[in-house]
């Protein structure tokens, strides 16, 4: 199942890591299923409302995601301040506000913890992440007040000169505490919900994204392995040409890499941070896996994106590192979209699976990849993606005459809209792909109004969510079924 943290039911206005979250994991657990893939866990910014593909650190844990319910469980908040978060409106999760408020609410537990001076579970995580934690706490505090376009703060903090550094520190002791505090909350729920989990057969599957964010600490504190001109402000930036999403390409707008700085340290900092993912989930969806063949690169100075062009990216080089760091490469590609071949000589070296999308499937094209009966072993098969709409929501508004005929000619029959979802559900799981992944809103069978995101759009996405009680006991009990139909059940015990 597909389904971002975000997403799930939640008493706070924002999916968490708590009780819900425990029970969609037993849902999968009862109804068969092996993984939850999840999208990225990363600190989001509210000028890029809430996107998870824009990090301000590609190491810290984004702290909305950290549940009120369990904090006051284990001891480190009290009732009293609960009440306090659920006693306004909540909105959603691009509101500004609800943000706010749930910071200052772990930034008032943070205080009334003492920061978690006299915790030795919190001193061993300072330890353990020192490497980036201390420069993602005093970005996030430097950020606070002067805010996280880095290149507009004093010369000295922007060009990171150590005395200013040093001063910095000394002046912000009290808010780099607290933001380490709660950090350590944020991965302490999430091992936790890791662990439950493993013990019930439960892989999940993170989303690596190939850029950060320019606003973030990995930016400020690693300059060198971007491409930025002297006062920190990108030189070129991240996209991708014209495509099916957008006619005139897509503008991302993080900084490109360095790749000959990043190459020279023999990749390092990638080898880090795959590491540390790869210490929080068991597999990992690389976004954008064209970028490890060539990145599409944007001049800074361009109106749009179409004026972007190609350049190499030593991507065998780089997964060369991996391999030898991490021998079973638990990847899977995003490889949608115009892929050359080159790409998929990368992809066959390493074998790291692509991606397959149902919703794709059902032109007339006699090569299409996406085509049911196109469907190998060597592919994670989609019935659709965070990028997509829903499976109803596209075939009652996007899909053409062709492919609804195309779909009566696999299915025997024109379905009816309100049994899309589950035809092609259960079209997708008697294929040939070893895994296939199913979005809960087809799950579901929910309309277009519960898409996720549309790319090369600004305002109103990431904030679907569940209701409370969903996925309901018949959905799961349908799934399950249909996972022995098709003889893809999975057990805790194996």
């Amino acid at each position: 199942m597909l389904l971002h943290i975000t997403s799930l039911p939640s008493r706070f206005g924002i999916g968490d890591l708590g009780p819900e979250a425990i029970r969609f994991v037993a849902g999968l657990s009862e109804a068969h299923q092996r993984y939850w893939q999840v999208l990225p866990l990363h600190p989001t910014e509210k000028s890029h409302q809430y996107s998870p593909y824009h990090a301000t650190s590609l190491f810290a844990f984004n702290p909305l995601l950290i549940s009120p319910e369990i904090m006051v469980s284990e001891g480190k908040a009290d009732q009293s301040l609960v009440k306090r978060l659920l006693s306004g409106e909540h909105h959603v999760l691009g509101s500004p506000r609800e943000a706010c408020r749930k910071m200052e609410f772990l930034r008032t537990a943070a205080r009334q913890n003492d920061y978690g001076r006299d915790d030795p579970g919190f001193a061993r995580f300072r330890s353990e992440h020192r490497c980036w934690l201390d420069d993602y706490a005093l970005f996030s505090a430097i950020s606070e007040s002067r805010g996280t376009v880095w290149s507009d703060w004093p010369d000295p903090l922007r060009d990171r000169e150590p005395a200013a550094i040093e001063e910095e520190r000394r002046k912000l002791g009290t808010s780099l505490e607290e933001e380490q505090f709660i950090q350590f909350l944020a991965f302490s729920q999430w091992n936790t919900l890791h662990e439950f989990a493993q013990d019930h057969g439960i892989c999940i599957i993170g989303d690596l994204p190939l850029y950060p964010a320019y606003e973030s600490a990995d930016v400020w504190s690693h300059r060198g392995l971007f491409r930025l001109d002297g006062k920190g402000r990108p030189l070129a930036v991240a996209g991708v040409p014209p495509d099916y999403f957008s006619a005139t390409g897509q503008w991302w707008g993080n900084p490109v890499y360095c790749w000959e700085e990043i190459a020279a340290s023999e990749f390092s900092w990638w080898v880090h941070r795959v590491g540390h993912l790869l210490s929080m989930v068991d597999c990992l969806r690389i976004d954008h896996f064209r970028g490890f063949s060539a990145c599409w690169e944007i001049p800074a100075s361009a109106a749009t994106a179409g004026e972007g062009h190609w350049v190499p990216v030593p991507g065998y080089a780089l997964l060369s590192c991996l391999a030898d760091r991490f021998p079973s490469l638990p990847f899977i590609a995003e490889d949608l979209g115009t892929i050359t071949q080159d790409v998929r000589n990368l992809m066959a070296a390493f074998g790291i699976p692509g991606m397959r999308v149902l919703q794709f499937g059902f032109n007339r094209d006699p090569n299409n990849p996406h085509a049911p009966e196109a469907i190998g072993e060597d592919v994670v098969l989609y019935t659709g993606t965070h990028d997509n709409n829903t499976v109803r929501g596209w075939f009652e508004e996007e899909a053409s005459l062709e492919e609804r005929e195309r779909i009566t000619s696999v299915l025997g029959r024109l379905p009816e809209s309100g049994k899309i979802s589950i035809d092609l559900i259960g079209c997708a799981f008697h294929t040939k792909a070893p895994v296939v992944i199913i979005p809960v809103q087809d799950l579901l069978d929910l309309g277009s109004g519960a898409r996720m995101n549309r790319p090369a759009t600004t305002e109103g996405n990431w904030q679907w969510r569940l209701q409370p009680g969903e996925p309901r006991t018949e959905n799961w009990a349908w799934l399950r079924e249909l996972t022995f139909r098709a003889d893809r059940q999975f057990s805790a015990a194996e």
